[in-house]
């Protein structure tokens, strides 16, 4: 049997200073684990192993590090999450991806496998096999039905509630209670609205049912309890935010929701549900709460993670218990923390533990004794002290709107006066970059830049108002906000104003190629990847306008697509007056390889100079770490000869 040690790191120390070619094999190495989670004994670990175009979940005894039982499915198929449902069985949920960069849109099948057996078994899904019809109680439906967790029901062995839901858009989700070892369901509720997500109350009876329809209003609901009628408490149309649980008070007199606010940061409120009356018992000045915290080996909240400048822990009640406990994690670790998971007990913890130079630690946390024993690191091969770390910055939009962001610097490096390049993030909705160890932002800070992040308008974390102001601004305020952060940066002494460049991926690249159109004498190159740059055509091609759902947003997010032309770079080509990288993937489903083709063939007939790179088995990022390798080469010698930086060590060279 194989043998994962997971407390053995391979110290690769890779120097954050410009003095030296760059290792891009080292920043392109899978994570050794993503999530581990503890069994409720403590007795296994399971992990998520991230490999070229999928991900697998390893089982491993803690006693000897033996892998005990593992997972995987094919091509594009990824173990989107997983969680134990009894002390030796873990549920699994599967996602897809086709690209890197694309998120794991989940499937709806769900699998189990036990931790001392190495037959995983499908519970729910299209995959599955029925075993005949006729009763109200089935094992393994033949039905076209896709399911999602939403209680592990922590004192039975054997069932979990399931969210399940039936093929096509305009679906109403149920609520059933599911066998995780013969896969038979028994339905307990009906969702009032379509494509619903349901949350239980600790004695696991559905509570809450929120989502939406086509039109993407959310509508929350309500009901007292079993056989209770739902009752709409909350209608996005009519109150312009949304709520959501995120959990109960642990005797469920009072409900916990996540509550948008029309100005400023999400609050947690208190609702005594008996009473009918609402406390704010968590807010934030700047952000959002990004994680729920829970009391150990519970479902009660008592706090959330709040990714500001630097992530925190905020509690509910500031000198309980959890709070103490949490700080204390804080203080000894000398970095922020989460607890992944927790033995029955709630004595011995999971904690995860990250800086933005330290991709990731996990380690065992022995309450009693007080002490903590390492498991794993993500990306062992990193030295912290010799990576960049990420500076934390507010600036004024143009309009006066607050952006915040962050600054990464070559590790040693006066810091002033840098060839810098702008990297806006993906998405570009609710997406937004966070006080963490960011790839590309160390790769490009090991070649000697610079590196300016910006959450723009329309990125998440600092409520509702702040994503709502980039409803339909492809091109205008969002781009304004990347561009005062440039200038903003050169002013500040950060970059030398003739050393800019600006790069990014998905709506990152549309805005690098909208950076040089717009401001040509700002920028000295642009580089995009699997970029959109022309906006009419995401309602005729991708897979956003594939429902009408994505229709609905792209209308309301993007915009009307016959005023898209004016803000599309593929029809400023013209405008460009410096050099240009694109590179694609054939296979990519969200920005279809046409759009680079096309902005390609603007810029060639427009005398741009442009290079490419172009992949076509590859989808929204390139999985192939052959791909990889050659786009950062090319990435790091297209900017290099712009901005002076270092280029990439040549494949097989010695450190």
């Amino acid at each position: 049997m194989k043998k994962w040690n997971l407390g053995a790191a391979v110290l690769l120390a890779v120097s954050g200073a410009a003095s030296a070619q760059v290792d891009v094999d080292a920043y392109i190495k899978k994570d050794q684990f993503t999530d581990i989670k503890l069994s409720p004994t403590g007795e296994y670990i399971a992990a998520t192993v991230p490999l070229e175009d999928r991900t697998m979940l390893a089982i491993l005894r803690r006693s000897d590090n033996a892998m005990t039982a593992k997972f995987g499915l094919g091509q594009n198929t990824h173990v989107q999450d997983f969680s134990w449902s009894s002390d030796k069985r873990v549920v699994i949920e599967i996602g897809q991806k086709y690209g890197l960069l694309e998120r794991p849109q989940g499937t709806g099948e769900l699998y189990a496998i036990d931790a001392d057996d190495n037959k995983p078994q499908i519970l729910i899904g299209y995959r599955a096999e029925g075993s005949g019809l006729g009763t109200r109680i089935q094992t393994r439906k033949a039905e076209l039905v896709g399911a999602s967790i939403v209680d592990l029901l922590p004192n039975d062995e054997r069932n979990i509630i399931v969210n399940v839901w039936g093929a096509g858009e305009a679906r109403f989700t149920s609520a059933e209670r599911l066998d995780t070892t013969t896969g038979g369901r028994f339905p307990l509720v009906k969702s009032p609205v379509r494509s619903s997500e349901f949350a239980t109350d600790n004695a696991g009876v559905v509570r809450f049912a929120w989502g939406s329809a086509s039109d993407n209003v959310n509508k929350l609901y309500y009901r007292d309890g079993e056989g209770g009628e739902w009752r709409m408490v909350h209608d996005e149309g009519q109150a312009g935010t949304i709520e959501w649980p995120v959990g109960f008070s642990e005797d469920n007199r009072i409900a916990y929701l996540q509550v948008q606010n029309p100005k400023g940061p999400d609050a947690i409120v208190a609702w005594d549900i008996a009473a009918d009356t609402r406390k704010v018992v968590l807010q934030d000045a700047v952000a959002d709460p990004a994680e729920i915290l829970y009391r150990p080996n519970s479902q009660v909240p008592v706090g959330a993670l709040v990714r500001g400048e630097k992530p925190k822990s905020v509690f509910f009640e500031p000198e309980g218990a959890d709070a103490r406990l949490y700080h204390s994690l804080e203080a000894a670790f000398g970095s922020a923390v989460l607890i992944t998971s927790t033995d029955k007990t709630g004595n011995l913890l999971l904690v995860k533990s990250w800086t933005d130079g330290n991709p990731g630690d996990f380690y065992l946390f022995d309450k009693a004794a007080k002490k903590a024993s390492h498991v794993a690191s993500r990306k062992a091969w990193f030295d912290p002290d010799k990576t960049a770390q990420a500076e934390p910055i507010t600036l004024k939009a143009r309009d006066g709107l607050t952006l915040h962001g962050y600054i990464t610097r070559p590790r040693g490096s006066a810091g002033k006066a840098l060839p810098m390049v702008v990297m806006p993030h993906g998405g570009p909705f609710g997406e937004e970059d966070v006080w963490a160890f960011d790839t590309d932002a160390q790769m490009l800070a090991a070649a000697g830049y610079a590196v300016l992040q910006v959450n723009f308008r329309g990125s998440g974390n600092y409520g509702r108002a702040f994503r709502q102001a980039g409803a339909q601004q492809w091109g205008g305020t969002m781009q304004d906000d990347v561009t005062d952060a440039t200038k903003w940066a050169i002013q500040q002494g950060y970059a030398d104003a003739s050393r800019v460049c600006i790069y990014g991926a998905s709506y990152g690249a549309y805005a690098a190629l909208m950076g040089v159109a717009k401001e040509p004498g700002l920028y000295k190159c642009a580089a995009g990847y699997v970029g959109i740059y022309d906006l009419p055509m995401m309602f005729s091609g991708g897979d956003i306008q594939d429902t009408l759902g994505g229709q609905t947003y792209l209308r309301e997010w993007v915009g009307d697509p016959a005023q898209l032309s004016k803000v599309s770079p593929v029809n400023l080509a013209a405008q460009i007056k410096v050099p240009v990288f694109l590179a694609a993937g054939g296979e990519d489903k969200r920005a279809p390889i046409e759009h680079s083709r096309k902005m390609e063939a603007a810029l060639r007939k427009a005398g741009v100079p442009v290079q490419t790179l172009y992949y076509p088995t590859e989808g929204h990022g390139f999985y192939t770490p052959d791909h990889q390798r050659e786009y950062y080469t090319q990435l790091l010698a297209f900017l290099s000869r712009s901005l002076g930086g270092q280029p990439a060590k040549a494949a097989g060279a010695q450190p």
